[in-house]
């Protein structure tokens, strides 16, 4: 306290002293200005010393003693009591409840800036965007499509642009398509483009991102060329979109207002694009997925045991079923090798469309057309766009109004070639040539049911009895009954052919499991060859039809003797499974003398025959 009082002092008196120094210059100077300014500083000097001074007792409107010599103390003021040095002491306030906010009692209170009335519609319409389904027509490319939309719309919307647009790069032909936009505009191009000088292919050219902040009104038919009429773009920023490492892909932005876009706008864009080859990727394994078992379920129908395929008709139903799973196409045409024949013809043609196309039965050209030359190199044959070129399919002479993609894979087992699958779609360059190594694969399994069909036709050719039947197959038949009518014209014997046929059971099929017509047909036939002589033949014409000639027989006995067959077989039980019923047949009889044609004969029995069934079956009926 003592050193403090010490100072305060020196301070006065250093303030003082610059009293007698401005006296002694009114002295000294004779100048009557420097005299009238220095009284004019000693005259502020001492009033500001007197009003500072004063200033000091006075701290926030109290008054505080001042313990120098110069103040003048009240009598009636008190000081306050010094403590006792050996004494602690403390502050001892007004019990009072002192109120706190803590995490129990704190609530937060949300106030908005500006209050924006909602509309009466917008939780129906929020929830109608957020939960916008995928249309469940739409192929693969089509939600692809549906997707890219949405991301373009958003991107419009975000940046407040006059169009959003996705374009395909064709890196083979140096082409951008229009894929997607979102535009106000109705004048976006449906051509494919070109690589030529403007923003586009720059960024083709560059592999990189393009911003323009002004676009003069002059320049931009040349720098902006989707648009089919100049609309008054300024700004335009464009990013590449790569995947596995190629460009494949454009995402472009304009404007009608200069500097709309800037650096920021490419890294945001940028983003997008992450966006956009995730999607890409995701589509194409669940694609590859999709695509991969429906090809595994068209083969298993394809070789399902429970199938058999005895006949053309069967072979040709099989390979229907199965070609839908295993590739996309407008038309398809089955090439098969006749081995009888030996030729290859088309034995059936699937055309989803309504353009002309070719038609069965036609014989291949192997030279000169594309399906001949699979044949003889035994290998696929793909070509992207039938219209780039003069192509010949299946003839040379053929009239094919098809445009777009053609592919025939061989059908190769065991180093012979047994007929060819031909493709075709609308779509150029629609097939990849992953498509052809899994058709390749395939073809061994298809292959190999065709050998085995084809060696059935080829062996059954060759045999002169009906496998199932045991007795004489349709053509071995006509042979033999023609030797027969000719010696009987020549020894003036008479003839007759009676046509038996199975009636129809519907009703009787629906109490067994399966089909219970074989069982039938074997119980039949062994009834008829019961009653048969060494003058008689016996073969199978149709599938439910059996002939019968007797050779030196009127018409009148073979109609006695279809007679007693008739009431025999409708007589006689048949068992099949655990069940037993009787099943009809109806018999045609025609005469075969003096005739040597026999399908005359065989047309004038059958005749009868259709007259017996449309009377309800189990007759006999005959013509001359």
């Amino acid at each position: 306290m003592i050193f403090q009082m010490d100072r305060r002092q020196k301070k006065r008196i250093l303030i003082f002293l610059l009293v007698p120094v401005l006296a002694a210059i009114l002295f000294i100077t004779d100048d009557l200005v420097i005299r009238i300014i220095t009284i004019l500083l000693m005259v502020v000097y001492v009033a500001f010393i007197i009003f500072l001074r004063d200033s000091l007792k006075f701290n926030r409107g109290g008054f505080i003693p001042d313990t120098s010599g110069d103040e003048i103390i009240p009598e009636d003021y008190n000081y306050p009591a010094s403590p006792d040095p050996d004494e602690s002491f403390q502050i001892v306030s007004k019990n009072k409840k002192v109120e706190i906010i803590t995490e129990s009692n704190y609530t937060p209170e949300f106030r908005a800036s500006k209050i924006t009335l909602k509309p009466p519609d917008l939780k129906e319409r929020f929830e109608e965007i957020a939960n916008e389904k995928i249309p469940s027509n739409l192929g693969h490319d089509g939600q692809f499509t549906f997707v890219l939309e949405k991301i373009l719309t958003v991107m419009k919307e975000a940046y407040a642009a006059h169009t959003a647009i996705f374009f395909w790069y064709n890196k083979s032909k140096e082409k951008l398509s229009v894929e997607r936009f979102v535009s106000n505009s109705r004048e976006i191009t449906k051509r494919k483009l070109d690589l030529e000088d403007d923003i586009l292919s720059k960024i083709v050219e560059k592999n990189e991102p393009e911003l323009l902040t002004d676009i003069p009104s002059t320049a931009e038919a040349d720098v902006i060329r989707y648009y089919n009429s100049p609309q008054g773009i300024r700004s335009f920023v464009g990013v590449p979109l790569f995947y596995d490492k190629s460009l494949i892909a454009i995402i472009a932005v304009d404007a009608k207002v200069e500097d709309a876009f800037g650096i920021e706008t490419i890294y945001a864009l940028g983003r997008f694009v992450r966006v956009i080859t995730m999607i890409i990727s995701i589509f194409e394994e669940k694609h590859s997925d999709t695509i991969s078992q429906q090809r595994l379920n068209g083969l298993l129908n394809f070789i399902n045991p429970d199938k058999k395929i005895e006949t053309e008709e069967e072979l040709i139903e099989g390979l229907q079923q199965s070609l839908g799973y295993l590739l996309n196409w407008d038309a398809s045409a089955f090439v098969y090798y006749l081995p009888v024949e030996k030729k290859f013809k088309i034995i059936k043609v699937f055309n989803n469309t309504s353009l002309k196309y070719v038609g069965e039965g036609l014989e291949i050209d192997i030279s000169g057309t594309l399906v001949g030359k699979s044949i003889a190199t035994g290998m696929p044959v793909k070509i992207d766009d039938t219209s780039s070129g003069e192509y010949k399919r299946y003839t040379k002479s053929e009239d094919v109004s098809f445009d777009g993609s053609f592919l025939a894979i061989p059908i190769i087992y065991n180093s012979q070639n047994y007929g060819v699958l031909c493709f075709e779609s609308l779509k150029k360059n629609i097939y990849t040539n992953s498509d052809i190594h899994f058709l390749k694969n395939s073809m061994n399994i298809i292959g190999y049911v065709v050998y085995s069909y084809s060696t059935q036709q080829l062996l059954k050719s060759l045999l002169a009895i009906d496998v199932e039947t045991r007795i004489l197959n349709a053509e071995t038949f006509k042979e033999r009954m023609s030797s027969d009518i000719f010696k009987a014209g020549q020894a003036k014997i008479p003839g007759a052919l009676a046509l038996i046929r199975i009636d129809d059971f519907l009703e009787q099929e629906s109490l067994f499991e399966g089909n219970p017509f074989p069982k039938v047909l074997s119980a039949v036939t062994e009834t008829i060859s019961q009653e048969m002589t060494p003058l008689n033949l016996l073969g199978r014409i149709g599938e439910r039809v059996l002939g019968v000639y007797f050779f030196n027989a009127t018409p009148k006995d073979v109609f006695l003797w279809a007679e007693k067959l008739r009431v025999k077989i409708a007589r006689k039980p048949i068992a099949v499974v655990s069940k037993q019923t009787t099943y009809t047949v109806s018999v045609g009889v025609a005469a075969a003398s003096n005739k040597y044609d026999v399908e005359e004969i065989i047309y004038n029995a059958d005749l009868a025959l259709q007259k017996a069934t449309q009377m309800g079956g189990n007759r006999v009926r005959s013509v001359n």
